[in-house]
Order: C-alpha cells, then sequence, then structure tokens
C-alpha cells in the first residue's frame, strides 16, 4: 500500500516537472489545405493542459502558393510566440510543407522539434490526377497544385530536413475513390511511402485517416511523446 502510495507519488511529481518544463516552450500549429484552426483545436487543449503555449494558426489555405503561405503564417505566428521559449511546430497535410519551405529560407534560432501528420513530403498522387481539372484549382486554389509528386515539384525540390521532425502516417481511408489514386497503404489523400522524408527523426503509421487523424486520442499520444522525448512509442517498445 506505501509502495503503491509512493508510486503515485512520483508520478504525480514527474508529470507536474514535465508542465513546468513546458512552459518554457511554444507550439505553432498549422492546418491543412482547405482547413482552419478549428480542426487543431483539441490537439491544442491538450497541449495546453500540458503546460505549453500554443499558437493555433489560421491561414487562407485557398489563396495563395506555398511560398506566400508560408512566409505569411509563419511569420505571424513567430510573432505571437513568448520570447525566449523553444519553439516547436504541430502540423497536419500541408502545413508541414509550409514548415519544411519556411525552413529553406530561414533559420529559427531556438526551434524545437516538428511532428508532421499525414504530410505529403514526396508529394501525393491524388494532385497528379486531379491538378488539370480546373475546378480542383479552383476550389483548393494555387498551393494545391503545388502538391504533386514531380520531381520538379516543390516538395521534392524542398530536399531533406536538417531539423528534428517526427512524422505520424495513417492507413485509413474515408475516401475510396481517391483512395485508388495512391500506393498502399495510404490515408485517403497521401500514401505512406510518400509521408516519409530523408533525415526525419522518426516515423510511426497508425490506422488513422487523413481527415480525422489530429483528433486521434492514439495520434495525440504520440505528438506528446515526440515533443518531450524525440521519439514516438513504437509497438515493440510498449
Amino acid at each position: 500500500m506505501l509502495k503503491s502510495k509512493l508510486i503515485e507519488s512520483e508520478v504525480l511529481m514527474s508529470e507536474s516537472c514535465i508542465v513546468q518544463q513546458n512552459k518554457n516552450a511554444s507550439v505553432i500549429l498549422l492546418h491543412g489545405l482547405a482547413r482552419s484552426e478549428i480542426s487543431l483545436r483539441k490537439l491544442e487543449a491538450i497541449l495546453q493542459q500540458q503546460g505549453y503555449h500554443t499558437v493555433n494558426y489560421n491561414y487562407p489555405s485557398t489563396k495563395f502558393s506555398v511560398e506566400k503561405l508560408a512566409e505569411d503564417a509563419i511569420s505571424q505566428a513567430l510573432s505571437q510566440c513568448r520570447k525566449d521559449n523553444i519553439i516547436h511546430f504541430v502540423t497536419h497535410s500541408m502545413g508541414g510543407i509550409l514548415v519544411r519551405q519556411y525552413l529553406s529560407q530561414h533559420n529559427i534560432e531556438n526551434l524545437g522539434r516538428v511532428v508532421m501528420l499525414g504530410p505529403p513530403n514526396q508529394g501525393s498522387q491524388v494532385v497528379d490526377f486531379l491538378k488539370n481539372i480546373s475546378m480542383f484549382k479552383l476550389i483548393n486554389g494555387p498551393a494545391s497544385v503545388q502538391l504533386g509528386t514531380a520531381e520538379i515539384g516543390l516538395p521534392k525540390r524542398l530536399g531533406a530536413v536538417n531539423f528534428e521532425v517526427g512524422i505520424i502516417a495513417g492507413t485509413r481511408s474515408v475516401n475510396p475513390f481517391l483512395s485508388t489514386m495512391l500506393p498502399k497503404p495510404d490515408d485517403g489523400k497521401v500514401s505512406v511511402e510518400n509521408t516519409k522524408i530523408d533525415g526525419m527523426a522518426d516515423h510511426i503509421t497508425l490506422p488513422v485517416t487523413h481527415p480525422f487523424m489530429m483528433r486521434n486520442d492514439k495520434v495525440i499520444e504520440q505528438v506528446l511523446s515526440f515533443l518531450q522525448q524525440g521519439k514516438f512509442v513504437h509497438e515493440e517498445t510498449i
């Protein structure tokens, strides 16, 4: 009984120390294409419970190119972070490409870790199939057609990462039509293989779908793990 209480007390003290430590870190959250900051609110709330200062930045993803979105959105988000805080990023889909684009042009001196959820790091075959359909660009904007898999396309031109990044890829789809355009396994928008990038610190697949992965409890647990420890919790280590 006494041993159990001592263990419980140690756990609570450890959690308290982590929350206190996290107060020196800001997490910038960047949503994906044709989404908004609403999609990341659950994740944001849990990050705040863990002590992080958060900037869940809403940007006009369907209005401008990746280059302009990255420059404007990330510059503005950084201006909202607390001075001298470590800067982490958690991104969904195209949000990860914005981070890669920004860091190809800028140095963030106090950059921490980056967690990308379902990023088209090698582009998406869905874009290859649909980019020449006028309604696709009309609805999704100029950034959408930059996310194809061509060697000269933006995702591949950005090259390897030189910062600490962990990637979570989904293996389930709610859109069987789009999945027919993708190599398996996929999340309905991006294949697992195309989420990967040279230089990544860790990569994990989970049975989640592209549009909803950011609200999944297991995904959120893995995000917290990578931000705290620089690695995911893989099944063989559980």
